[in-house]
């Protein structure tokens, strides 16, 4: 694996939002992720980039995909994790949250991943530390940006693979024009904003589609098209981006019934074939299937939600490599 030189205004920086990237800061990301996919091919799936730097994993919500990944990726990257678990943790007996990320700083800590119910929890974190780092995984309906990040990154590799070439080096040209159609509950997703803001960043024209109790609050200010008529947009799209009801947070009782919601919205095998030949569908994690996407759907060669899970660790691996980095190094190994 050769050295890759990382720009200056990228590295060094904490990862909040896809709003707080440039479109450079986007390229960097997704470019610093296909070097690391190298790593991930090799038979010892390891480099000593961040060898000395300690990582804390800080879930206050239940998670499996994106916890794993954030802390295979920092071990691919011989960074030393430490897991909190917040219900054993001084969090139960009353500690505030400033205290506890500011005891763990006091420990030496690089770089805190953080999931929170709270939007905006990551970014007051980030004003409390001094040194170290802080990368959102997922606060309340606000943003998950490196899932975002995954999804984009993701799809420029099947469509360099549809064109029958590699995606390094193609920045954001393979998204520029692409009709993106997200649909499903959009009001209570932080996927869903994320992706809003890196397709449109890429160049990319995003619709929504959702029932009218599942639309955020003015989406008019948003810079996306509301569609009405879903079998009519699924025909146009390139992109199509399925999200699961947020019953955590009671969108179940946003609609008249789950199967209501499949029957109107859910992406069904009738709809799949709606879908163009080359159109994409992708999903966030975890499917509920059968309630919006049937199995079929789910195992359809054009759903790459096994590619998305697969992707975050080499992605994950970037956005930690260049939190942690300066504009001298490169990725060595």
């Amino acid at each position: 694996m050769s050295d890759l030189p990382v720009k200056s205004d990228v590295v060094g920086q904490h990862l909040l939002s896809i709003s707080d990237l440039t479109i450079d800061a986007l390229i960097e990301h997704l470019e610093v992720a296909e070097a690391f996919c190298e790593v991930e091919r090799r038979s010892v799936r390891k480099v000593p980039t961040l060898k000395g730097k300690v990582v804390a994993s800080l879930f206050f919500e239940e998670s499996t995909r994106t916890r794993l990944s954030f802390e295979t990726a920092a071990k691919r990257l011989s960074a030393d994790v430490l897991s909190l678990a917040v219900a054993s943790s001084s969090v139960k007996k009353g500690e505030s949250l400033r205290d506890t990320v500011e005891t763990i700083e006091a420990m030496g800590i690089d770089a805190v991943v953080i999931r929170h119910s709270s939007a905006g929890a990551p970014h007051q974190v980030a004003r409390w530390m001094d040194r170290a780092r802080v990368l959102n995984a997922g606060d309340g309906w606000h943003a998950h940006p490196t899932q975002a990040l995954i999804d984009l990154f993701t799809v420029r590799q099947a469509i360099a693979a549809q064109e029958g070439r590699t995606s390094e080096g193609t920045g954001v040209s393979l998204l520029e024009g692409r009709r993106v159609l997200i649909i499903g509950d959009i009001r209570h997703s932080r996927v869903a904003r994320s992706q809003i803001d890196a397709y449109v960043l890429a160049g990319a024209d995003v619709s929504i589609c959702a029932p009218g109790t599942l639309l955020p609050t003015g989406p008019a200010d948003w810079p996306v098209t509301v569609v009405e008529d879903l079998d009519a947009a699924l025909a146009e799209a390139d992109i199509v981006s399925v999200l699961r009801m947020q019953e955590e947070r009671g969108s179940g009782s946003f609609v008249p019934s789950l199967a209501e919601f499949t029957a109107t919205y859910g992406m069904t095998d009738r709809r799949a074939a709606l879908l163009r030949g080359d159109a994409l569908i992708t999903h966030p994690g975890p499917m509920v299937r059968g309630v919006e996407i049937s199995s079929m759907v789910a195992d359809d060669d054009r759903c790459l939600v096994r590619r998305q899970v697969s992707n975050g660790v080499p992605v994950r691996m970037a956005a930690l490599f260049l939190a942690l980095s300066t504009p001298e190094e490169g990725i060595r190994g």
